[in-house]
């Protein structure tokens, strides 16, 4: 399963040496050929570093960036504290490079719940720092040169890229909307897999396919039967699944969020992903996790044990003390997956509320801390411009965040480059903001709204 590193770097190293007609040892050559990165080309540039400085720059109320503006628990900053007061010294120094005993030991028992099975602590979890690196973690572990990486559209913007990187290719296919009836509002529940088309997707060349449910940036919760049949082609080729499961407990309106992992013929294929950042909105402290099968996960460590080796100490304790505390009040109202959630879902619903008034259609989320709208109502303040290369969304949401002040994605950004013309006209909002800070958006569209009624 791991990646065959030293036979690709023979092959680079050959490849080079014939085709540019000079030794590698020659010290002139080095000296005189460009500096290059393989597969690094193209990669370079990320919309997240132009958005975030935009958003800096002119934005009063930013909807934009999948984070929190309202604290961390107390139980969590408590627990910080008691372990920067009252805890060892060691806690200041190295753990165990693939997570704190003690996160670890609570993490195996609250997937042990989720999941209905024994769970080794130190072979079947793994912390990372944040899922960002879990993920990449994975593909470096398990892409190799020529592999295939099925990868579901819309679809949060790394996975691109890091397979890429792993040498891999990725194959796209779409969540396709289905316009809902009656004239209510459409769910992230009508965007969905064709399974034809899923099926087209897979071959001898398939390594893995890429899950994220609940999906970012649409707030898909895939069903059951979504996931059954995702998990039939798994096991008909012999692929592995990625599961992105960060807004594991972040799903609305009494939906039910099912790992994929738990179905029949998947324990063995898939590799579970988390993030303590989401779970307990704390998204600064990059605690995150895979939990899996040892014999998928060693290699997940080998990559983690010669890349970051090793997570914050301080952080992974205290996030323990906050699963420990979890699994005491687990399903109990008081718990924060039960709290939060429920918090979430009255935010959700009132920044869909300011949306509808001005005309914005929202597609309303069954989980994660987005939605996504339809802004065509506001299309005349930006119009097109034939034949430009930038994605319409993108020029609307810059022309926003520089005129109104309010920031937001293009839902271009979590296309591939050959389909991000597909939905010109929708952005994506960030609802997991204090109330006062979706008000003052509410300023924002109304003001605006009215001044296109007057003009």
């Amino acid at each position: 399963m791991l990646r065959r590193a030293g036979s690709s770097l023979r092959h680079f190293l050959v490849e080079r040496k014939s085709s540019a007609g000079y030794s590698l040892c020659s010290r002139e050559a080095k000296m005189s050929r460009p500096v290059q990165a393989r597969r690094l080309e193209g990669i370079d540039k990320n919309v997240w570093v132009e958005f975030v400085k935009l958003a800096a720059t002119y934005s009063k109320v930013n909807l934009g960036q999948g984070f929190p503006d309202f604290p961390a628990p107390d139980f969590l900053q408590e627990a910080l504290k008691r372990a920067l007061s009252e805890g060892t010294h060691m806690l200041h120094q190295y753990t165990r490079a693939f997570g704190h005993p003690p996160l670890v030991k609570v993490l195996a028992q609250i997937f042990e719940k989720v999941l209905g099975r024994e769970l080794d602590p130190m072979t079947n979890v793994m912390v990372t720092v944040g899922a960002y690196q879990a993920l990449f973690c994975c593909f470096q572990a398990f892409v190799d040169e020529g592999d295939e990486v099925v990868v579901i559209e819309p679809f949060f913007d790394c996975y691109e890229p890091m397979v890429k990187m792993a040498g891999g290719t990725s194959v796209f296919v779409p969540l396709r909307p289905k316009a809902p009836k009656d004239g209510k509002l459409m769910s992230s529940a009508d965007w969905q897999l064709d399974p034809a088309e899923l099926a087209s997707k897979f071959s001898e060349r398939t390594k893995a396919i890429v899950l994220n449910s609940p999906n970012n940036p649409l707030g898909k919760v895939f069903s059951r039967g979504e996931l059954e049949l995702i998990a039939e082609l798994c096991v008909k080729h012999d692929v592995l699944c990625i599961s992105d499961e960060v807004y594991e407990w972040l799903v609305y309106d009494g939906k039910e969020h099912i790992r994929i992992a738990s179905l029949p013929g998947m324990w063995d294929r898939t590799v579970t992903i988390g993030s303590a950042g989401k779970t307990f909105s704390a998204t600064g402290w990059k605690v995150g996790w895979t939990v899996g099968p040892d014999r998928l996960l060693q290699h997940v460590r080998t990559v983690h044990q010669n890349s970051v080796y090793h997570c914050a100490t301080i952080a992974q304790e205290a996030v323990a003390q906050g699963f420990q505390r979890e699994l005491t009040l687990y399903g109990k109202p008081e718990s924060y997956f039960v709290q939060l959630p429920k918090t979430l879902q009255q935010k959700r619903d009132l920044l869909i509320q300011i949306l509808v008034a001005v005309g914005i259609k929202p597609i309303v989320p069954e989980g994660t801390y987005f939605l996504v709208a339809d802004i065509s109502e506001f299309k005349s303040d930006v119009p097109e411009v034939p034949n430009s290369d930038e994605p319409y969304d993108c020029r609307f949401t810059k022309w926003m965040m520089k005129n109104k002040g309010l920031a937001a994605i293009p839902l271009s950004t979590f296309y591939s480059e050959a389909h991000k013309n597909n939905y010109p006209n929708f952005i994506r909002f960030c609802f997991a903001k204090e109330e006062a800070t979706l008000k003052a958006a509410n300023d924002i569209l109304q003001k605006w709204k009215k001044e296109k009624t007057s003009s």
